[in-house]
């Protein structure tokens, strides 16, 4: 049976990669931090939908005993702060959007066979990547192309949603900001930026991410053809 291990299956774009996984079969393990104070809540949570939930410290021994245990086909590396939470509990880009994305793909990269390593990056990372953020996915990237990993590395622009539980603000205008205007660029028949830049919400990402993913789909895919209702094609 395809198994699939979640690592950050506690935020906006996690949960709904469990519920698309679950939702087609897929032998699905959410993987929590043993001392999130959501433990309790995400374990029940997951439970109901059919997944199991792994609580390996985060640490190179424990996610390599993690992928030991579950020998998954497909991992997802979900995992992401922000300044405003970096600023309560010491998290950083370097340390977790970087550094534990990395511990992860360490010890994925060294299982045989090697599963699909599916990677939520950024619009932007293949480029420039100005900002600790878009480095941060920039650095992850390169490391994942230099392993040599079997990977699915997805760039979207903004994901949001009502349903979205964190408290994003600035994300949130910014995407209305934004969709507006590539809005009314679109009304005047100048549809290519709205496809670019446009947000996307985090069942549908789950959703398409899922898809491709387990579709055989491989390589980088931007934001444009994550949106769109076809397969889109990998690069």
């Amino acid at each position: 049976m395809t198994t699939a291990f979640v690592a950050g299956a506690t935020g906006y774009t996690g949960r709904n990669v469990v519920s698309a996984l679950t939702a087609r079969g897929i032998e699905t393990v959410a993987h929590v931090r043993p001392d999130s104070r959501s433990l309790d809540e995400m374990r029940a949570t997951f439970t109901a939908q059919g997944a199991s939930v792994d609580t390996s410290p985060w640490t190179p021994q424990g996610m390599a005993g993690a992928m030991a245990s579950h020998r998954p086909d497909f991992v997802f590396a979900l995992l992401g702060t922000t300044a405003k939470r970096g600023k309560v509990d010491g998290g950083t880009y370097e340390s977790i959007d970087y550094g534990l994305t990395m511990m992860l793909l360490e010890a994925a990269a060294a299982m045989d066979p090697r599963p699909c390593f599916v990677y939520l990056s950024s619009a932007g990372a293949g480029g420039l990547a100005w900002g600790a953020y878009l480095r941060a996915r920039a650095r992850v990237e390169k490391a994942i192309f230099a392993r040599g990993i079997p990977h699915l590395i997805a760039r979207p622009s903004f994901i949001t949603g009502d349903d979205r539980q964190e408290d994003r603000p600035a994300e949130r205008i910014g995407a209305k900001l934004v969709d507006a205007g590539l809005g009314a660029l679109a009304a005047l028949g100048v549809a290519g930026p709205r496809d670019a830049f446009g947000s996307i919400t985090g069942p549908e990402l789950g959703d398409v991410l899922v898809r491709l993913a387990t579709d055989g789909h491989r390589g980088v895919v931007e934001a444009a053809d994550l949106q769109r209702s076809e397969e889109p094609p990998a690069r």
